[in-house]
């Protein structure tokens, strides 16, 4: 319980209303068209704004289609933008707004509209099927794996990812340039591109399918991706960036080609160290 739980209602007027109405402005609609419409409901000590999305369900709006499955900040499914701020709304609290200030929530902008909060987002899981998969060498002579505590360290973050979409929805190389999407993969992937490239164990080399196909060159870092993730990866300085500096190296750098020719043709491992 923090602070302003245990404080009166009357005295939390500044941090959102425990008490008196809140109206929510969504919008309402499918791809062919919609508008905004204003539902205002009784607020309610301790909500989110998916428990007041689904009174409007309830109370209001039958027919409000919105994407949601655990409520806990970990499935990544309920995915909006909030005030224009891109957010999860289980994980966005009535209290962060002031007393009486209407609430917009439209749905992200990047993804064609399926139905009202609904987008589709299947784009993601075409770029998804393009991603290799891990794949380990052999194991030691007893039978095991060998890493450095350090190396495992540096991916664990990468897999925090619960693939709510925000980055892809706040990359304005995929919001504002639709064709880009056909050789983008867009900052989800390139985590999962830096989890499997930056694994001690994986002999599967994607450098080249990440200048390729999934158009890393195209991101010009401005940390927009970073700023929105609910998990805090640091996706920009710790997986786009150096992955960013691999694809350079292994492409310009006359030594690093040196040697990566020279293992082709000795048949040796060519992924990056």
């Amino acid at each position: 319980m923090n602070q302003n739980d245990r404080q009166p209602a009357e005295t939390q007027d500044k941090n959102g209303p425990a008490t008196g109405k809140v109206t929510l402005r969504i919008w309402r609609g499918d791809e062919n068209g919609g508008e905004f419409k204003d539902y205002t409901l009784d607020a309610q000590e301790g909500e989110v704004v998916l428990d007041v999305v689904h009174r409007v369900q309830s109370e209001h709006a039958g027919d409000l289609s919105v994407r949601w499955n655990c409520k806990a900040g970990k499935c990544g499914s309920c995915s909006a933008e909030i005030n224009g701020v891109p957010k999860l709304m289980c994980m966005t609290r009535m209290s962060d707004f002031s007393s009486g200030e209407p609430i917009t929530i439209t749905p992200m902008r990047t993804f064609p509209i399926i139905r009202d909060l609904v987008t589709d987002v299947s784009f993601n899981y075409e770029i998804a099927k393009k991603v290799p998969p891990f794949t380990p060498g052999p194991k030691e002579p007893d039978g095991t794996y060998r890493m450095a505590q350090r190396d495992i360290d540096r991916i664990q973050e990468f897999h925090k990812c619960i693939e709510c979409f925000l980055c892809q929805n706040v990359c304005h190389v995929i919001r504002d340039h639709e064709e880009n999407k056909a050789n983008y993969a867009g900052p989800r992937f390139f985590v999962r591109f830096a989890a499997l490239e930056m694994h001690p164990l994986n002999t599967n080399n994607s450098l080249g399918l990440l200048k390729e196909e999934m158009g890393i060159g195209y991101c010009n870092i401005t940390k927009c991706c970073t700023e929105v993730c609910p998990e805090q990866i640091h996706i920009t300085d710790n997986a786009i960036i150096p992955l960013k500096e691999r694809v350079v190296t292994a492409n310009y750098d006359p030594l690093a080609w040196l040697v990566t020719k020279i293992r082709r043709k000795t048949g040796r491992n060519t992924s990056s160290t």
